[in-house]
């Protein structure tokens, strides 16, 4: 029934009753035992509560105004009416909650509040711990903020609303024209188009609600957050000269909101308010949540239900924001809510319209920062986030990068010189897209100048392929290519065992990117296409992605290899047109992977007949017009029209493998050495592993 530790607690009230000779065992000597309990303890420090300030208070109260016994009296200190009912209370609570839960002494403490008239709910209450937040902690374990006043926390837990003295407007919004006034938005740069057409919408007479539809990142919370700034600063058109832009924290809204018309209560106060301001401008970020927000379980009237009359008769300005999906998804299906706003759309920036915007925003950053950024760095973090980072838009991802920068600047307080240049730039870039740095920086000559050399180092018999390989490489990364297109789309045709797949993973290292192979002998059913972009609509696994769209999402700069393709189903041919033409492949989740910085590397055995057969007479024979014709059977003309090479590998003669035995024997070597084996391999030995294998 009681606890352990509550047992202790009441012996410990009892004691010391005894020891000070009180003739009673009051509620204030229960109250002063519970405070060595760790149930109620917790419980109270969770309210906030001082614990050595209640001792000494209850100390001094308990030793002044409890009655004593005589000194010559062994009578026991009697327990009050008060002292039993508040264990009885707390036992029969414990009972009706069911379980087989023990009476703890938190549930001693939410007992003793129904004796209103004892010094000991007196003091609890000066301490503003009251019962509810006791109730509160035990059922959910929630803490009192600090920071709050008495008043705000019964506002939030709904007992007091009108307790607060800040207004709805106060309270669940926040006034963008003051954070203007403090300097805490920045400043709107371009957009006059969408700027114009909402101020626009906003004087209409009715349904003068602009709905801001773009992808993540494109500037929607800056458009009203820049119009708070125009306004401010005397630049908004005429008839928004006085206007007041509040934007709406939905979270406040709804929190604490836990018995049924709360919220709709709360909302309504917010919308009196709006009416009675008619400059008020509404602002809500991430509309698309008010749709459900605030209803119940079976009810239908939640956010978006409630402000519907005040958005047609246009006694409620609002500004809208939301992604392109969300709005398909979401919003666009509640066609009543829809039609009361009026849609524009807001699209990612030019790479110069963002770097007008960088240069708009550089000395906020310089301020906080205490950087200084070369005008350079502005234009390469634009240039290189754009080409780079794709799964992000402009402006904001270049925002992040020159950001980080000066966060990086910030850290190496060792360095003197705080001026952020195009290095600093190529350095963040390369750790947000998880590329090496060469790759990112605009001046890799030496890599390239030496990509022919190096390859031709680590594969021997192949020069001729490695030649085309490193020409066709050259010509892409120095901007001839076309921008929505693959680095490159390569079939490596050529007998087993001579180097196509040793040439795809040498260049993978020597570029510093990810190799991504896929064996096609696994997609030789048509059902089997399915994992490389996801199930379907209504099969297993259809939220989880497809293996080569996730794989090309998490390394955007790699070599994709697809070895032995002529094994895979025409199906994958058909996919992979896409990829090869427009550089980009949609899963079935709708999320498109980009493939523009991704080599790609075809292997093949088609043809390997005709170019391993043995020539008639003295002078080698040309076989690759019957390689050609192979090819053609194998693959469709458009699949052969988006290639831009098929590079042929040649069988390798003896005195070319003999090189291949040497450059493993090194390698094996290389493995001995640590286990301090020394390996010796006569020229016999050398002969047998060249003409065996």
């Amino acid at each position: 029934m009681l606890s352990r530790q509550l047992e202790v607690s009441l012996r410990l009230a009892v004691s010391m009753a005894r020891q000070k000779r009180h003739e009673f065992l009051t509620v204030e000597h229960l109250l002063l035992a519970l405070l060595d309990n760790d149930s109620a303890v917790n419980a109270l420090k969770a309210c906030g509560a001082d614990i050595v300030s209640l001792r000494k208070e209850l100390e001094e109260y308990v030793e002044q105004h409890t009655p004593k016994l005589g000194e010559n009296s062994e009578q026991a200190p009697h327990p009050t009416e008060s002292f039993d009912r508040i264990l009885q209370r707390a036992i029969f609570h414990v009972q009706s909650s069911g379980g087989d839960r023990t009476v703890e002494g938190a549930d001693v403490l939410v007992a003793m509040y129904s004796e209103r008239d004892s010094f000991a709910v007196y003091l609890l209450k000066r301490h503003q711990i009251n019962r509810l937040t006791l109730t509160q902690y035990l059922s959910h374990g929630t803490r009192k903020d600090e920071s709050q006043s008495e008043e705000e926390v019964e506002d939030i837990e709904g007992e007091s609303s009108a307790s607060s003295n800040a207004g709805p407007l106060e309270q669940f919004t926040l006034n963008l024209n003051n954070e203007a006034l403090k300097g805490k938005t920045d400043p709107l740069i371009g957009r006059e188009k969408e700027i114009e057409r909402t101020a626009q919408i906003l004087c209409r007479r009715r349904k003068n609600n602009p709905l801001l539809v773009g992808d993540p990142g494109v500037g929607k919370t800056s458009i009203a957050e820049g119009l708070a700034w125009l306004i401010v600063n005397g630049k908004a058109p005429k008839p928004l000269a006085h206007a007041e832009v509040y934007s709406l924290d939905i979270g406040a809204l709804v929190a604490g909101t836990k018995y049924r018309g709360d919220f709709e209560k709360r909302l309504k106060q917010l919308l009196n308010a709006l009416k009675k301001n008619p400059n008020a401008i509404l602002f809500i970020d991430e509309i698309h949540m008010i749709i459900g927000a605030g209803s119940s379980m079976g009810s239908t009237m939640d956010a978006s239900n409630l402000i519907k009359p005040a958005l047609a008769n246009g006694t409620l300005r609002c500004i809208g924001s939301t992604t392109f999906q969300e709005y398909r998804q979401v919003f666009e299906k509640d066609h009543a809510l829809s039609r009361r706003f009026q849609k524009i759309d807001v699209n990612e920036p030019s790479i110069q319209e963002t770097i007008d915007i960088l240069r708009g925003l550089k000395t906020k950053f310089e301020d906080f920062h205490h950087v200084e950024y070369d005008d350079k760095a502005l234009v390469a973090a634009v240039e290189l986030s754009s080409k780079f980072i794709n799964d992000r838009f402009l402006p904001d991802k270049a925002i992040d990068v020159i950001d980080e920068a000066g966060a990086q600047r910030r850290l190496k307080a060792e360095l003197d010189d705080s001026l952020i240049t195009v290095e600093n730039i190529e350095d963040i870039v390369s750790k947000i897209a998880r590329i090496p740095p060469k790759t990112v920086s605009k001046d890799d000559k030496a890599v390239l100048e030496y990509l022919e050399r190096d390859l031709k180092r680590v594969v021997f018999g192949q020069d001729e392929a490695i030649t085309a390989l490193a020409s066709a490489i050259k010509l892409s990364r120095a901007g001839l290519k076309a921008p929505d297109k693959p680095v490159g789309n390569f079939v490596f045709a050529g007998p087993t065992g001579v180097g196509k797949t040793e040439v795809t993973k040498q260049l993978a290292k020597l570029l510093g990117v990810e190799l991504v192979r896929f064996d096609m002998s696994e997609y030789m059913e048509r059902h089997a296409v399915s994992r490389l972009i996801g199930a379907p609509p209504g099969y297993v696994g259809y939220d989880q992605g497809g293996l080569l769209t996730d794989a090309i999402h998490k390394n955007p700069h790699c070599v994709l290899l697809l070895d032995e393709i002529e094994k895979a189903h025409p199906d994958v041919f058909n996919l992979l047109l896409q990829v090869m033409d427009h550089g980009s492949l949609t899963d079935n989740n709708g999320r498109k992977s980009d493939f523009r910085n991704v080599i790609i590397v075809l292997t093949t055995n088609i043809g390997a007949e005709s170019i391993s057969r043995n020539s008639i007479g003295f002078t080698e024979q040309d076989n690759s017009n019957d390689n050609q014709e192979a090819m053609k059977r194998a693959f469709s003309p458009e699949f052969r029209n988006r290639l831009d090479g098929v590079i042929q590998f040649k069988a390798l003669p003896t005195t070319v493998i003999e090189s291949v035995v040497d450059k493993f024997l090194t390698e094996l070597q290389a493995q001995l050495d640590d286990k301090r084996v020394v390996l010796e391999v006569d020229q016999s030995a050398r002969d047998w592993l060249a003409a065996n294998g």
